[in-house]
């Protein structure tokens, strides 16, 4: 936003940070928070406290001592921003994804040699996990976790020294003694339950395949009563719906005999390609901004079949007769391809559309949308401190900012965005 366009939103955006910021004790604080989210969103390549300072024309001191060392809670701030978001989104889905912070150095929390999707390799960085309410109209971040690398906890090695250089690292950022290394998918999880206690509970949660993959995050899901529609690779193991676990006959003798699939299960590849293209059917989901002589409207559309089958693994549970769960493939097929492209498993009820099950799968897009604004406008992955709350309390503004920036074009869609 230009000076003059944060101007001409003063009143409302003073009005947002007073709601937002009532678990703030003090007016200074509350002062400060306003301060720090015009920072965020007035123009400028470089959203650190220096040259937002500079831009906002006060002491940088300002704005790090409310960063640093000022008591405030940032997970409180959280619960606000997330019942807020989710009544302004009204959310189709919940979205779970992770995003890197490509770093130099080792000194900040959380930083290690790591794939992350941002940069497309192994590079030095670190990783946040997110939740967002999405519809493909708008979207807003609900919480966020910073992911420990294994290197950033002491209790997983064995050597002495190399833990207590951990630990002399952990204590340099103030990392809290409880925050210890947990995969992503976990920590999705113990979002979705942590917003769960907040009174909040998604319609639907949708992943990519690197939290699709991962059976313990379904069954996680499930045991929370939660449906979903995860992204997963073309090898993921299953059996067709119609094929059941057989019992051979008991010779009287020993314990009678288990219930068990007699074959080994399919890829979900291999029962995709066995299905055929007999079986598939053209879908439109939405419109795009990409038009084209075929295409002069921008319709999203490819090619989809859908199937029932049964995910197999050995942690999946079975049922009492050794059937093991049903659920939804649904596969892209785009014309042109010798193969599916895409897979996805979903709980969704057996009787939903197959446009709106492809228009659900396809919801993650939007996602995308908040971490290039909440990046290069808002300067998520801009924050410079090396301590662990101040971390988190610049991640929970620039959600702020983005929220209330959410709020504006939904009432005023002239609106633009922050630069």
């Amino acid at each position: 936003m230009t000076p003059a366009e944060l101007a001409d939103v003063r009143g409302r955006l003073e009005d947002y940070a007073g709601e937002v910021f009532t678990s703030f004790a003090r007016r200074e604080q509350r002062s400060n928070g306003g301060l720090y989210l015009r920072g965020l969103m007035l123009d400028g390549r470089c959203k650190s406290m220096v040259p937002m300072a500079e831009r906002l024309r006060v002491d940088h001191q300002r704005l790090q001592q409310f960063i640093t060392s000022s008591t405030w809670d940032y997970v409180a701030v959280r619960r606000c921003l997330a019942q807020r978001a989710v009544k302004v989104v009204a959310p189709q889905a919940w979205v779970l994804d992770d995003t890197g912070h490509v770093k130099d150095g080792d000194a900040s929390p959380g930083v290690a040699r790591q794939y992350t999707g941002t940069a497309g390799k192994v590079t030095n960085c670190q990783i946040a996990v997110s939740v967002h309410a999405v519809t493909d109209a708008c979207s807003a971040a609900l919480n966020w976790r910073l992911f420990l690398p294994q290197r950033w906890d002491d209790a997983l090695t064995e050597d002495k020294s190399e833990a207590a250089a951990i630990a002399e690292r952990r204590r340099r950022c103030h990392v809290p003694e409880e925050q210890r290394h947990r995969p992503k998918w976990r920590q999705a999880l113990e979002m979705l339950d942590e917003l769960a206690a907040w009174g909040l509970v998604p319609p639907l949660v949708v992943t990519d395949s690197g939290y699709g993959d991962v059976t313990a995050l379904r069954l996680g899901l499930t045991g929370r009563g939660l449906s979903y529609v995860v992204a997963v690779k073309g090898g993921t193991s299953a059996y067709a719906a119609d094929v059941v676990p057989e019992t051979v006959p008991w010779s009287g003798n020993g314990r009678r005999p288990v219930a068990k699939y007699r074959s080994a299960p399919s890829s979900l590849r291999e029962l995709a390609l066995a299905a055929g293209r007999r079986r598939l059917r053209r879908v439109s989901w939405r419109q795009g901004t990409k038009t084209s002589k075929d295409n002069p409207a921008a319709t999203m559309r490819s090619r989809f079949l859908v199937l029932r089958v049964r995910p197999a693994n050995s942690d999946i549970p079975r049922d009492g007769d050794g059937h093991l769960p049903e659920c939804w493939l649904l596969a892209e097929w785009p014309p042109g391809e010798s193969e599916p492209t895409g897979y996805w498993l979903s709980t969704l009820p057996a009787g939903i559309r197959l446009r709106d099950l492809v228009r659900l799968a396809k919801i993650r897009w939007r996602i995308e949308h908040d971490y290039r604004e909440l990046k290069t406008g808002l300067g998520l992955t801009h924050f410079e401190g090396r301590s662990w709350n101040g971390w988190h309390r610049h991640i929970t503004l620039v959600s702020a900012a983005h929220l209330f920036l959410t709020e504006l074009r939904l009432t005023s869609p002239e609106v633009g965005g922050a630069g």
